[in-house]
């Protein structure tokens, strides 16, 4: 077909979770919780690292910003899933799209980064314990956020534009809940390979170099967990991190499912299940994985919730 032919695609259709008209609502209710846990969950995060003067180490400054992360990562996604539930006809616009896949990519990969930032505060914390405040102080608590942001901010609009940098004509059915990169290109009438290239370039190498932090910093928590000769002091040093390496396992389980898998193996269902868990589903679990491990969080709940209580009844 000659390219003047072509007819530019100004939406796309999405086909959501599931096209089974039977389940739209009930998948509407189900992701209606999802949501509504995962935004109480991570405001009551934030809220509570922000307030609480117990609190205020670099610990819950890391995990104020991973709630703020998760949360926004949900809103992105589950808002305009809800929506689709509901609707007849599941279009989002071209640029509505551009900006879902941006905004998404950003929350992503800081994520994966932040992830890596508490991790080697994690070892500092254990291994090097009497250096602590200086080698993460607050100012380097501010640097190591900021370049997180920074990054994932500038490999979000240079993978994105990469995306959109080609053609889109005709086909315009997203086969996917939301405008995700692998869907996305699948519709392209151009050449894909730059763009393929620039993502998997980025996607590798942001998840090898944080994988590698976080191994190796845990690596070196073990090491030095085994080396504390009571099993109290083993204990406890291993209950400072053992929430944040639930956290971890989850997330990048998830993300390794999806790039290690053999191409043979590789399905847009499967594609769809786990990008539901690392979209929704994580946002919700990590402050529930944060809070239900951590006797300071809940502790610092119950004087939130005391201290609300008695200023009410004055």
């Amino acid at each position: 077909m000659a390219p003047g032919n072509f007819t530019r695609v100004t939406e796309f259709i999405l086909t959501g979770v599931s096209d089974r008209p039977e389940l739209q609502i009930p998948l509407f209710f189900v992701f209606l919780v999802i949501y509504g846990l995962t935004v109480a969950g991570n405001l009551s995060i934030i809220t509570l690292t922000s307030v609480d003067s117990r609190l205020q180490t670099p610990m819950y400054y890391f995990l104020r910003h991973l709630a703020m992360i998760n949360f926004g990562n949900s809103t992105v996604i589950a808002p305009k899933m809800l929506i689709n539930f509901l609707a007849k006809k599941k279009t989002t616009f071209y640029y509505e799209c551009a900006t879902q896949l941006g905004v998404f990519l950003v929350f992503i990969v800081a994520e994966v980064f932040l992830l890596a930032v508490m991790a080697y505060d994690r070892y500092v914390a254990i291994c090097n314990p009497l250096l602590y405040m200086v080698v993460v102080s607050r100012q380097i608590c501010f640097l190591l956020v900021s370049l997180t942001y920074l990054y994932s901010f500038s490999t979000a609009v240079v993978a994105s534009s990469s995306v959109f940098s080609v053609s889109y004509c005709s086909s315009n059915v997203i086969n996917h809940f939301f405008c995700d990169i692998v869907p996305l290109l699948a519709l392209s009438c151009s050449d894909t390979y730059f763009p393929e290239t620039v993502v998997f370039i980025s996607a590798a190498t942001n998840l090898v170099f944080s994988i590698v932090i976080v191994v190796t910093s845990y690596f070196n928590i073990v090491l030095s967990i085994l080396r504390i000769r009571s099993s109290e002091g083993r204990k406890k040093a291993f209950s400072t991190c053992a929430s944040h390496m639930m956290a971890v396992t989850v997330f990048y389980g998830t993300m390794l499912f999806m790039y290690v898998q053999p191409q043979t193996n590789h399905s847009m269902d499967t594609d769809k299940l786990a990008s539901v868990f690392y979209t929704v589903v994580i946002p919700m679990l990590n402050p529930m994985i944060y809070s239900l491990r951590n006797k300071e969080v809940k502790a610092a709940l119950k004087r939130f919730l005391k201290n609300s209580c008695y200023s009410k009844s004055i």
